[in-house]
């Protein structure tokens, strides 16, 4: 092998370098604006000039000759591999760790799909709830293989006085026993509960169920973390070998500095979690006083707050996506901020902002979205969206259990 000043002056000194330069101007502007859009530039249809646009990466200390096409499309796996990374870093964690995640949408194809893959690769043990004959008449006819998931039905269980019980004594009076018998025909309450008395590990839902269908049960039962007044959801945005937190996007409508505040921080240590530097830019249409009107005091405010409660991290804003994002107009905008121009966390003012920012990352800028991550549960209980396909239950799950070794 080569290393790379070798072979930076090897090809520097052949007017091949030259020849590919001048040849590929267009190639290579099209290819940035493509890249800007989200899209995957095809590096494989030239693969010298794939070597010549990334010399200043460490990882090619490569032999020079000519790459043939799956040889470049590894390369290029290689140089954008975070995702994978990323997920198989959480896959080595949890396996054969025997982590229990129910489902209480056992009847989905996209849930039955995914949870087979995940018992085959030994990352969690799955538990189905639903009627088993339906179960595993809807698998057959998909062609999938249940045999080896555990199914649970709601309707005979064995221990659903003694649920019954937790649930009246968990809800302090909330709750009558006839109106606890008949919530726990909910799957996911019965799922939430079957969580609370650590017959599982975690539940993940909302393949089919709203985000409050979801969310409500685990709010009632499961509750905060001590020190967290809210729980908030955050979408772990991944692209190539970029990788953000977008928050609050699913669970608070329209949130206080306060609980603004307190959703910054849940941001910063989900992000460090996942192995993302948290650098918080709370969000807004103005930029340090460019703007006047309550919306903007309150994110002022939220940011004084963030800042205060959690001085170790770097929290800035008011900014606007674009100074929190791009280092050039952050310095026009936010010279003296820390975070303006290299945010990785990213604090929505309100839910309407988040849902779709994150929606148009996704469908337009070609981002995978994974979440939404409940943050501040005393347990993990994640939200699944119902555009979702297997991969992203099969991922979600894989991020699930990881927070169960918290």
């Amino acid at each position: 092998r080569v290393p790379v000043l070798q072979l930076e002056l090897a090809i520097a000194s052949t007017s091949l370098y030259y020849f590919f330069l001048v040849k590929n101007i267009i190639h290579d502007f099209l290819a940035m604006v493509l890249y800007f859009f989200g899209v995957a530039f095809n590096y494989t249809t030239n693969p010298t000039y794939f070597l010549l646009k990334h010399l200043k990466k460490p990882l090619l200390s490569l032999p020079i000759k000519h790459y043939n096409k799956r040889e470049c499309f590894l390369i290029k796996i290689n140089l954008e591999g975070n995702i994978v990374n990323l997920f198989e870093d959480l896959k080595s964690k949890i396996r054969g760790k025997n982590i229990r995640i129910v489902f209480p949408e056992g009847t989905d194809i996209r849930v039955l799909g995914a949870t087979v893959r995940l018992k085959k690769d030994d990352l969690v043990e799955p538990v189905l709830l639903g009627d088993p004959k339906e179960i595993q008449k809807i698998a057959k006819e998909q062609g999938i293989h249940v045999e080896n998931l555990e199914i649970i039905d709601p309707n005979h269980y064995d221990a659903f006085d003694e649920m019954v019980q937790a649930f009246v004594e968990r809800r302090k009076g909330k709750a009558t026993e006839e109106q606890a018998r008949e919530l726990l025909k909910n799957v996911n309450y019965f799922g939430t509960m079957l969580t609370y008395l650590d017959k599982v590990d975690g539940l993940i839902s909302g393949a089919v169920h709203t985000t409050g269908d979801t969310v409500r049960p685990a709010l009632q039962i499961i509750k905060a973390k001590p020190g967290n007044n809210l729980i908030s959801g955050a979408f772990l945005m991944l692209r190539g070998n970029e990788k953000y937190l977008f928050s609050d996007c699913a669970i608070n409508i329209a949130p206080t500095a306060e609980q603004l505040a307190e959703i910054a921080v849940q941001s910063a240590q989900t992000a460090e979690f996942f192995g993302i530097e948290p650098h918080i830019a709370m969000l807004s249409f103005s930029t340090k006083g460019s703007a006047k009107s309550d919306e903007v005091t309150k994110v002022q405010e939220a940011t004084k707050l963030a800042q205060q409660m959690a001085p170790n991290y770097e929290i800035d804003g008011e900014l606007q996506f674009d100074a929190a994002f791009v280092e050039s107009v952050a310095q026009k905008k936010a010279p003296q901020s820390k975070v303006a121009g290299k945010a990785t966390v990213f604090v929505f003012p309100e839910i309407q902002s988040g849902n779709i920012g994150y929606k148009i990352a996704q469908r337009l800028g070609n981002f995978e979205a994974i979440g939404p991550i409940l943050q501040g549960l005393n347990k993990p209980i994640s939200d699944l969206s119902r555009g979702c396909n297997e991969e992203d239950v099969y991922k979600l799950t894989v991020i699930t259990a990881s927070q169960t070794l918290i």
